[in-house]
């Protein structure tokens, strides 16, 4: 695959991006790719390793080196057709997932994976601005009616999938815009909503009906929907927010992360205040902010509150410190838990570990401190270290501490359906059948909260399920 030798005599070169004091001005994506010469150099690194171990890091099992191959020989239309076969979007992917690929790489023994994430980037967004990428209309309908609740990753991939079959599917989204997470959870300096959009239209013209601002369990019941529709797919994601519980957490400078991002997503869509932030506005301006939480949400909070000018900006974490290198005898080809920057921390932020919170101080009804105390893990076990208590000077307190899973209320509460200890809805990875027989999910809601690329994965091979339950048959890719 690729050059034979191409890893031995080309270095390793990823996509840069555009100088943070320019790109802290706007919200746009500050990417800058690579032209086509440096990417079939790139693509040429992929090796002849034997056991591609990049097939099984990936979440949707790309077939990572044979388009990786197609575009060191510049047949970029041949590696798009690859790239789609098992995944239907990788101009998501190719902008947001953390590459778990590249980590299963054999080059990332060395530390120099192959730059498999921009490389399908690249392809994609050539499909695209080629006009290779066109509606894929079915020859024949099947008769048969679905319903595809929330439209995020999951919902979006299952329901294009099931279109493509032949079936009639209407996807279900509470948001007065498509996308879900994608839409309103990750900032447009990290993908741009255009992209979701032009997928839309593309879902749209293969026979998906879109009912947005249709909330089910409130606009619509569970029951209607299965009067309605010979299967129901629910793809609702993991929306419960971990609370914090300490003193003074109800003070109204305590806030969800997904709150403040979303807000600032539909400014940048062109909403008014008014409709962007309906509960009041949430603004980073000139404040001193907290972000709770070491994660990509709380990294998604550090760059949009630099970019809205807060005066200062530290994010914290309970766990301690992760290594800066990974011992690659015991982690490779697995996802290594390391110490990770993202742009976002490269353009401004004080980040601190092991630390626990303790009360969040006020006055006047306003947030102006968080009291904390270092933790110690040296056991195994969470202690607190005698003595080391702080306080941390704040006026926003953001909370991005994880998901504990689905909305318990409305359309889970209606559907009945059976749910595991920790809370998601009750199906397996063969069937995605919930313990009602005309019920299916997948994604987030029914693994917890995790990657986009897996919520494609469970959105694809849910739709493959439930069109084998419908027809006897399926011909659609798990």
């Amino acid at each position: 695959m690729g050059k034979e030798t191409g890893f031995l005599e080309i270095e390793r070169q990823d996509r840069t991006y555009a100088d943070p004091k320019e790109r802290l001005k706007h919200y746009k994506e500050f990417v800058i790719p690579h032209d086509e010469p440096a990417l079939r150099n790139q693509a040429a690194r992929c090796m002849n390793c034997g056991i591609p171990y990049c097939h099984n890091g990936c979440p949707v099992n790309n077939i990572i080196p044979d388009w990786n191959h197609l575009v060191y020989e510049g047949d970029w239309k041949s590696a798009l057709e690859v790239l789609h076969s098992t995944n239907n979007f990788p101009e998501f992917t190719g902008r947001i997932c953390p590459a778990p690929c590249e980590a299963s790489c054999t080059l990332n023994i060395t530390d120099e994976p192959v730059t498999i994430k921009s490389i399908e980037c690249a392809i994609v967004d050539r499909g695209w601005k080629e006009g290779w990428i066109t509606p894929q209309v079915p020859a024949e309908k099947t008769g048969k009616s679905i319903a595809v609740v929330g439209s995020g990753p999951a919902g979006m991939a299952c329901a294009q999938q099931l279109a493509r079959a032949g079936h009639s599917v209407t996807l279900f989204e509470k948001s007065d815009r498509v996308g879900g997470l994608l839409r309103y959870g990750i900032p447009d300096f990290k993908m741009e909503k255009s992209l979701i959009n032009r997928r839309a239209v593309q879902m749209e013209a293969e026979g998906v009906t879109f009912k947005t601002s249709t909330e089910v369990g409130v606009d619509v019941s569970v029951k209607s929907l299965k009067e309605n529709f010979d299967a129901v797919v629910l793809a609702g994601g993991a929306e419960d927010a971990r609370p914090l519980q300490i003193p003074g957490a109800e003070l109204p400078g305590v806030r969800l992360a997904m709150e403040f991002l979303t807000q600032q997503n539909k400014r940048n869509a062109g909403d008014s205040e008014e409709r962007a932030a309906p509960r009041g506005s949430l603004t980073a301006t000139g404040k001193h902010v907290i972000v709770i939480g070491g994660g990509d949400t709380g990294s998604d909070c550090v760059g949009t509150s630099n970019r809205q000018g807060a005066a200062s900006v530290t994010q914290i974490e309970i766990m301690p410190k992760p290594p800066e290198h990974e011992n690659k005898l015991l982690t490779w080809p697995d996802w290594p838990m390391k110490l990770r920057t993202s742009t976002s921390h490269e353009e401004g932020v004080e980040r601190d570990w092991s630390v626990l919170t303790k009360e969040v101080v006020g006055e006047d009804g306003k947030v102006t401190g968080l009291k904390c105390v270092r933790a110690d893990w040296s056991e195994g076990q969470l202690k607190e270290v005698p003595g080391s208590e702080f306080t941390l000077k704040a006026d926003l307190i953001l909370l991005a501490m994880g998901f504990l899973g689905p909305r318990k209320q409305g359309m889970l509460e209606q559907s009945g359906v059976s749910l595991t200890e920790r809370g998601n809805v009750d199906a397996n990875t063969q069937d995605y059948q919930t313990s009602d027989a005309q019920i299916w999910a997948c994604g987030d809601m029914r693994r917890g909260q995790s990657l986009v690329v897996w919520a494609i994965r469970e959105g694809r091979q849910c739709a493959a399920a439930v069109d084998e339950a419908l027809m006897g048959a399926t011909q659609l890719p798990r």
